[in-house]
């Protein structure tokens, strides 16, 4: 353990000196392209980016967590193959547009860095099918997202959303959707509208009333613990809930364990797909 705590007091400090050399002991030398096209440089104590690692043009996944990047040099347009990103834990406050110049990815973490907003380039990301965006510091929520025709999967939770915009229905291909640890008093009307979503999680917001979600046919799980809600969201035959009164069987019984349940709840304060 002490060896391991050591070799990270070095890292950080080798991590402040750019020469070639300090850089090859954070991440290797860094001389041949991966056989299986994946780079990995997590938790490399990684202030910047080595350019060495865009000149691998074939590279198709890159792994970037877990270190203290803000920015990324423009040579990563380089990776015009890459269909994988891993920007999660860092400290990123604006996303690097270059990020946007990817066309290829399908995958992208931005999870546990500092973003408030979203460029509008983000738009050209037309294959993008995974946004993680969880534990970040957005108010509202970047519209831009509205204009990813392919994304299936949304990771939004741990932010401060209050609302979703109505433009958010236009994802005809979005099957998931997180929304836990966010500031939303309501359900959000425009998911009604959203027939094709299979799984919603709101756990851990201030809702108070859930509508039912019967008229949502593809639904296949909601999650909705840990509000202050009098009822139980009423879904479809074969729908599975996650949440206070989940279990039961009937309307009748939820509003009765919803009357003995008010006295006692409380609002919740604010504040994850795979491959």
């Amino acid at each position: 353990m002490l060896t391991k705590k050591m070799g990270n007091v070095v890292r950080g400090a080798v991590a402040f000196v750019p020469s070639e050399r300090c850089q090859r002991f954070l991440v290797g030398d860094l001389k041949e392209m991966p056989l299986d096209r994946t780079l990995d440089l997590s938790s490399r104590q990684l202030r910047r980016l080595p350019v060495r690692a865009s000149a691998f043009k074939e590279l198709v996944k890159l792994y970037l967590s877990d270190n203290h990047l803000s920015n990324l040099p423009p040579e990563l347009q380089n990776l015009q193959k890459l269909q994988l990103l891993a920007l999660d834990f860092n400290y990123f406050e604006e996303l690097p547009l270059v990020v946007c110049s990817l066309v290829q990815l399908n995958i992208l973490y931005l999870g546990n860095n500092h973003l408030y907003s979203l460029p509008k380039e983000l738009r050209q990301l037309t294959e993008l099918k995974t946004l993680w965006l969880e534990t970040n510091c957005f108010t509202k929520f970047p519209r831009v997202i509205c204009e990813l025709p392919n994304i299936k999967t949304l990771h939004l939770g741990y932010n401060q959303l209050h609302s979703l915009p109505t433009e958010l229905e236009q994802l005809e291909e979005l099957r998931s959707i997180w929304l836990a640890g966010n500031l939303l008093n309501d359900f959000p009307p425009v998911l009604l509208k959203m027939h094709y979503l299979e799984v919603i999680d709101v756990d851990r917001n201030r809702i108070r009333q859930f509508p039912s979600l019967t008229c949502l046919r593809g639904l296949k799980l909601v999650i909705y613990d840990h509000n202050p809600c009098v009822n139980a969201p009423a879904v479809a035959e074969g729908v599975r809930r996650v949440g206070r009164w989940a279990d039961s069987s009937d309307d009748e019984e939820d509003e009765g364990d919803g009357k003995v349940a008010k006295a006692d709840v409380k609002p919740q304060g604010s504040l994850e797909e795979n491959e």
